[in-house]
């Protein structure tokens, strides 16, 4: 039940902040919540004696989003060499201490691309034109593929995607996701855009289920080497922040991409 009422609040939540949130709004929300996925990834892939790098690798994680929040895509790329500037002078500086001071780098650096540059994404895709319902049809490709693979998996999973990272998944799953994902683009697009080229968006949903079940698995890599089970328990039900939002890690930037690119030939 705990589980089910979490997944309500956070639906419900997410459906307002895109329909009648303003845009400082949004950004804060994606902020924050950038943030504490990157803090459920410090503490549990750093060790012990790492733990007080936390602080400051939070803060080099949440200048991409403040970039993206403040200045848009053309500021994102340098905050990230700045990110990567101040954490090579910190590793210098305090690599005596450090067990591999390498590892320690390549771990901080890790988390503040995946988690804050790709999260600087889901805001770099408010700011587009009809960017709310570009978000609207993301969302509905992440959840029709998390359904389709969860329903299609029990139902017919046998052969296991990839058990030595999770036992959990299967190919029928993964398919069921796929399809999932694809129907829930296109149901969602047609309502949405007018004269949609239904192909490309059915490409798009394929390409976006594929990339969100890659980053499924990466979460649970991380998971797996660092020996825990959810990334953190923030969410009743669900584990940690992370745990929900993995497959947007990797979608949201695809997406902003393909439509930076090639938006015209979506609509058309």
């Amino acid at each position: 039940m705990g589980r089910i009422v979490t997944g309500l609040i956070l639906a419900i939540g997410w459906l307002l902040l895109l329909l009648i949130g303003p845009y400082s709004l949004f950004c804060l929300v994606i902020t924050v919540g950038g943030a504490v996925a990157l803090y459920e990834f410090l503490r549990m892939s750093s060790p012990e004696a790492e733990q007080k790098y936390i602080p400051l690798a939070l803060l080099l994680g949440i200048f991409p989003l403040l970039a993206a929040s403040l200045w848009g895509v053309t500021a994102l790329n340098s905050s990230l060499f700045l990110a990567l500037l101040i954490l090579i002078i910190v590793t210098l500086v305090a690599y005596p201490a450090l067990e591999n001071g390498l590892l320690f780098a390549a771990r901080l650096w890790f988390g503040i691309f995946y988690i804050g540059f790709c999260t600087a994404h889901l805001i770099l895709l408010r700011s587009l034109p009809q960017g709310i319902n570009w978000l609207l049809v993301l969302t509905a490709i992440t959840v029709f593929s998390d359904s389709g693979a969860y329903y299609v998996g029990r139902a017919l999973g046998k052969t296991k995607l990839y058990p030595a990272l999770s036992p959990g998944k299967t190919r029928a799953g993964a398919v069921g996701g796929i399809l999932g994902g694809m129907l829930g683009g296109l149901l969602v697009a047609a309502i949405l855009f007018e004269g949609a080229n239904f192909f490309i968006v059915a490409l798009l949903g394929l390409v976006l289920s594929v990339i969100g079940i890659l980053g499924d698995l990466i979460e649970s890599l991380i998971k797996r080497v660092s020996g825990v089970k959810d990334s953190g328990q923030i969410l009743p039900g669900h584990g940690g922040l992370l745990d929900r939002c993995d497959s947007l890690l990797l979608t949201a930037p695809v997406l902003y991409y393909v439509l930076f690119w090639g938006h015209a030939a979506l609509l058309t």
